[in-house]
Formats: C-alpha cells, sequence, structure tokens
C-alpha cells in the first residue's frame, strides 16, 4: 500500500508546490489536513474556534483514513458536521512511519478527487 519513500517524498513536495500556487504559502501536514476538513465539512473558510479547527483536523483525518478502511462515515449531524466511527485499528508504527502513512492517505484524497 505505501509507496518508496523517494516517490512518496516527490509527490508530498508537488503537492504543496500546487498548493503554494493556490494559497500562496507552502502549507505543512497540519495545514493540508485543516484544509482537507474544511472542504469535508463542505461550508467554506468561514471563522472557526480552535476547538472547530482541531474538529475539522480530525475529519480530515478520519477521511483519508477512510479511504483503506480504517474509518466510515457514521453520521452527519443537524450543524453538518461529519462523525466517523473506527472500522478497524490503525497499525501500529513510529512516528516517522505513522506521518508516511498519512503524507501517502492525503495523496490518495487528492489524486481521488481528481485535484492532482
Amino acid at each position: 500500500m505505501i509507496e518508496e519513500s523517494d516517490n512518496l517524498e516527490h509527490r508530498w513536495t508537488q503537492l504543496r508546490a500546487f498548493m503554494m500556487k493556490q494559497f500562496g504559502k507552502k502549507p505543512d501536514l497540519n495545514a493540508i489536513l485543516f484544509l482537507i476538513g474544511i472542504q469535508e465539512l463542505g461550508k467554506g473558510i468561514t471563522e472557526f474556534t480552535k476547538e472547530e479547527k482541531q474538529d475539522l483536523m480530525h475529519i480530515a483525518t478520519c477521511k483519508v483514513f477512510s479511504l483503506s478502511g480504517y474509518y466510515e462515515l457514521e453520521k452527519v449531524d443537524e450543524d453538518g458536521w461529519p462523525h466517523y466511527r473506527a472500522v478497524k485499528a490503525l497499525p501500529f508504527a513510529n512516528l516517522k512511519e505513522q506521518e508516511k502513512m498519512l503524507k501517502w492517505h492525503i495523496l490518495e484524497y487528492f489524486t481521488q478527487a481528481d485535484q492532482l
């Protein structure tokens, strides 16, 4: 599932460069998760509280890991916020492996959405 590190990092650099052109800033991993969360919420860019920003990043993480069946959308609440439930445990990984796995899933998210 997870590709070679060199290719993954090349694709990651391309994604960040693409976003640099779109937003004028090269986003880090957390900023990309935040943007995915906003996209998944579907309400556009608005002012979010600190807690809402954390929730958006959680939504993004669940969404990208749902691509491999780790999470599934359980419901969308009355305010339009998606809620996910864990379907299977994420494999144990050290911090570097976790980041690599997250990057791969983010790249898949954008590939499947025809964003890249």
